[in-house]
């Protein structure tokens, strides 16, 4: 069983007592007459097929409260796209496949750039505001939800209780983030354990409270993949096409959104996913490459808040992370000893040393281009520049399911 506790800037939604989410999923029913809901699932072609995705489906079978599904389909041949439509044919609610790779969709990305609204690279990023761009122009749907397609551990229960705070007509929230534990027989989530949580402490320490750190530290697990959203914020977010997807969307919303119509929900007992490589020794893979987009879209936001941002900063920051990171180490020692877990100390090390040079070359990066941004233009920025490409986006959707 959760605590209670209300952790500071934005209200805290906890799991307490046994899983009752047949009761969600009635209410959601009744919810989602005024408010339909649309869910999106970003995917890569890879994941199609996986025990992961097989689970997610199955569970999906059974949930009658969504009015839309939108599958993002990245990294896909023609016989992949053929394979992902197959797979997702199982689905009652006919989910509707972005194929991002496919020539029409190519064409829609070229549009953009010759309109210098460039979409940026593919990845997670592109993928998930291209398929909110889909669900705008469906007009469907009044809140989305989104979650990762690699959850080994899913259930029902992780959408119902990621929907049922913004969708609930009495509550409030115009945007909810998703948090859990990650536990197998040792901790996991490395990033979020050893750089996020030290590097935002660090940075408290050095600037003070900043509300844009006290509610960045706020957040049970910032990293977490799994968010929803009134649409009319949809229409006002710009979402980096980076690594750092899942903080730069919560600057965003820091941004677009007031602190009481902000929450996060604990989703479930536990959760796990597919691991990433530390990669320590190529700082452009794995959890490094994550680490860098992570601390310098942090470091970004911050000059956007006004903070001074010099190379005495950034040399006192080494420090202060290194002195938090290493009260972590020992926090996260005596959890894992308390609870019977493995505690891998020597592997924690590395990965702390591996993030203090992901840190080192975010802030070189910054330093050496401080006004540049891996940010996708909003769609209403979109819209106003090219009125029709909602419609045109609309139309090659349709023809890409229909061939």
């Amino acid at each position: 069983m959760s605590d209670f506790y209300q952790t500071g800037a934005i209200a805290t939604l906890h799991r307490l007592g046994p899983a009752d989410y047949t009761r969600l999923e009635r209410e959601l029913m009744h919810y989602s007459e005024e408010t339909p809901i649309a869910l999106i699932l970003p995917c890569h072609i890879r994941e199609v097929g996986t025990r992961a995705l097989k689970l997610i489906a199955r569970e999906l079978r059974n949930v009658d409260y969504l009015k839309q599904i939108v599958v993002g389909i990245d990294g896909a041949s023609l016989r992949g796209w053929k394979k992902a439509r197959h797979f997702f044919r199982q689905l009652p609610q006919k989910p509707v496949l972005l194929w991002n790779d496919g020539p029409r969709m190519q064409q829609l990305y070229g549009k953009l750039e010759d309109a210098e609204l460039s979409a940026g690279p593919g990845g997670k990023g592109r993928n998930v505001w291209t398929c909110f761009g889909y669900v705008l122009a469906s007009e469907e749907a009044r809140m989305v939800a989104v979650h990762d397609c690699d959850i080994v551990t899913y259930n029902r229960e992780l959408l119902a209780r990621l929907c049922y705070p913004v969708a609930h007509p009495s509550l409030g929230f115009d945007f909810c983030k998703g948090y859990y534990a990650r536990v197998t027989e040792q901790l996991n989530g490395r990033v979020m354990r050893l750089l996020v949580t030290p590097l935002l402490r660090a940075l408290k320490s050095i600037i003070g409270q900043h509300p844009y750190l006290v509610y960045m530290d706020t957040f049970r697990y910032p990293l977490a993949g799994e968010f929803s959203m009134d649409v009319d914020l949809v229409r006002r977010v710009r979402i980096p096409h980076d690594w750092a997807l899942e903080v730069g969307m919560l600057a965003e919303v820091f941004r677009n959104s007031a602190p009481r119509a902000i929450c996060q929900s604990e989703l479930c007992d536990n959760y796990d996913h597919k691991h990433q490589e530390l990669s320590a020794r190529d700082a452009e893979k794995g959890l490094n490459k994550m680490a860098t987009d992570i601390a310098r879209s942090f470091f970004r936001r911050m000059a956007a808040e006004g903070i001074k941002l010099d190379a005495g900063l950034f040399d006192t920051l080494m420090s202060a992370y290194m002195r938090q990171a290493e009260d972590t180490l020992r926090f996260y020692s005596a959890d894992s000893a308390l609870n019977g877990l493995k505690y891998a100390r020597h592997m924690e090390e590395n990965a702390v040393a591996t993030f203090v040079r992901s840190i080192r070359i975010a802030s070189k990066a910054f330093q050496d281009d401080p006004l540049w941004s891996p940010l996708i233009s909003n769609w209403n920025r979109v819209e106003s520049a090219c009125p029709d490409f909602l419609e045109q986006l609309r139309d090659a959707v349709r023809a890409d399911n229909e061939d």
